[in-house]
């Protein structure tokens, strides 16, 4: 697909251009912001807990979830700079292996992880101020929706505003994190066990070992959550085809490093019995009790302002990026074809405005952080199939431009997809009830797309109509 840069006059028009209005810090800026949320500030001690309150492990957990998004995001690198289209992930898998699996995906997205990750950052961002105001229920759920509501007509008015928001928010989100690791490392007087002498007492053998760890960086993986976000965008990227992996490559390495810090400088101020008696109480936010005991109310404050400046980021992300696979899905014939419609302003409204309808709609459901878990397996499963997608690209469509192709090669696709498939088996053996209910989405899915099918006639993919 040729990309124009001009400004459509047609509003209407489904062959109107994105603009490309991001570039290299945008990008970087974006993938921050979609990973960068609350997860850093909680994750933390489900981490621990099931590192068997081992930090020296936890710690290792951080690094090797890091690792395994570092090694996805290289080949989603390669899968976005030889297609640098709307749609990401949803394309690459309709491409790869069938038009069905990609709609799966992107059907995924719209009814639960995508619009539920927006409800749930709505929820998040105004549960921050509850703890100050004791908000009502109805009164929360109001502020959730008009939150998303403020976004949506951020993201309506352009990219590129919607990028130096990003650019904002992924800036003054650091600095509580950046203060909580330089003041846990100058002050922090906590000499932390690192040692792994009793990580595996009750995981015996190298199976027990493995699925032990495997237990705790999956649940990591959910603070690296959004890393996949950035190839739906490619399209809008100046010189897609190397600030794409870029923006992938620098912003996770520089995350996971962040992580691993941010979490050894608060073992370095709270011991394990301070920890254990909070997370007792469900107290789950060590980093705001390291602010504290650190640097007093202004600290406290600092910290929940950087938090909730985080949430809204990532809010601001999702909204950006979702309904770019919306578009992409209604211009291939999957989805309502109102959906493939460009505004004045280059960006897909009636995608975006649908999906911001369904978040308002599920931020008035119960239980939403328990219906979003329900989907992160089928979620990793379709990230290791986009993975092996590398190699079954390679093989059919050859002579496609290549500007980047995966760092080490196929053994390191394999690694990837491997590191992928141990992850998700664990998971599946350890938590068999939520991971199967996962796949009733799929299920829903398989009529849905033969609806949209029949009604717009969506095309199937060769080496032709890969742009």
């Amino acid at each position: 697909m040729e990309v124009s840069m001009k400004n459509e006059k047609n509003t209407n028009n489904s062959t109107a251009h994105f603009r490309k209005d991001i570039g290299l810090f945008g990008g970087i800026s974006l993938v921050a912001g979609m990973v960068i949320g609350s997860g850093i500030y909680y994750l933390g001690t489900t981490v621990l807990e099931r590192s068997g309150m081992s930090m020296g492990l936890a710690l290792l957990c951080w690094i090797v979830g890091g690792i395994v998004s570092i090694l996805g995001g290289l080949c989603f690198a390669e899968l976005g700079a030889s297609m640098p289209v709307a749609g990401g992930q949803t394309v690459y898998l309709s491409r790869a292996y069938h038009p069905l699996l990609g709609f799966i995906n992107g059907f995924n997205l719209f009814c639960i992880n995508g619009s539920g990750s927006t409800a749930a950052l709505a929820i998040a961002s105004v549960a921050f101020l509850d703890g100050v105001m004791h908000l009502s229920s109805l009164t929360s759920k109001l502020l959730a929706i008009l939150l998303i509501a403020a976004f949506t007509l951020i993201n309506l008015v352009g990219v590129k505003k919607a990028s130096y928001l990003q650019n904002f928010t992924m800036v003054f989100r650091l600095l509580p994190i950046v203060l909580i690791i330089v003041f846990g490392f100058a002050m922090g007087d906590v000499t932390p066990d690192l040692s792994l002498r009793h990580a595996f007492d009750d995981h015996s053998g190298i199976t027990g070992a493995i699925s032990l760890v495997a237990f705790a960086t999956f649940a990591s993986l959910w603070a690296f959550e959004g890393w996949t976000n950035m190839n739906s965008v490619a399209e809008e990227l100046r010189n897609p085809k190397k600030n794409l992996p870029l923006s992938i490559i620098i912003s996770l390495g520089t995350i996971t490093i962040i992580y691993t810090i941010f979490n050894l400088a608060i073992y370095k101020v709270l011991p394990m019995d301070t920890i254990s008696a909070m997370m007792a109480k469900g107290d789950l936010y060590l980093g705001s009790e390291v602010a504290v005991r650190l640097m007093g109310n202004v600290g406290y404050s600092l910290v929940l302002a950087g938090m909730i400046v985080g949430v809204l980021g990532t809010l601001n992300g999702g909204i950006l990026v979702f309904p770019r696979t919306y578009y992409a899905m209604a211009k291939d014939g999957y989805f309502p074809k109102s959906f493939a419609k460009l505004n004045s302003k280059g960006v897909p409204a009636n995608a975006i405005i649908a999906s911001s309808v369904v978040a308002c709609i599920l931020v008035c459901l119960r239980d939403l952080d328990a219906l979003v878990n329900l989907v992160i397996f089928f979620q990793a499963a379709l990230n290791m199939l986009t993975v092996i997608g590398v190699l079954i690209c390679r093989k059919k469509y050859p002579d496609i431009e290549r500007p980047y192709k995966v760092l080490g090669g196929i053994p390191i696709i394999m690694i990837t997809a491997a590191l992928f498939a141990i992850l998700l088996i664990n998971q599946l053996i350890t938590d068999p009830l939520n991971s199967l209910i996962g796949l009733v989405i799929p299920v829903i899915a398989v009529p849905v797309y033969f609806f949209f099918k029949k009604r717009n006639g969506g095309q199937d993919y060769s080496a032709d109509n890969l742009e």
